[in-house]
């Protein structure tokens, strides 16, 4: 039921140590912060719409 949610960041996850990484690493480490800055953009896009519809029920 839960497999669809992305598994939860630890400490030991993010900031990561960037020094002992590849550029490879690096480059795939942007990739996946960009990922979830696009997941976290999504998440505040619907957020905010729910909280217009409901403040336009009230404004009524």
């Amino acid at each position: 039921m839960f497999d669809d949610l992305p598994a939860k960041k630890t400490k030991a996850d993010f900031p990561r140590v960037l020094t002992d990484m590849s550029i490879g690493e690096l480059r795939s480490y942007i990739e996946e912060l960009k990922a979830e800055i696009s997941r976290t953009e999504d998440d505040i896009q619907r957020k905010q719409a729910s909280r217009d519809a409901a403040a336009s029920i009230f404004k009524s």
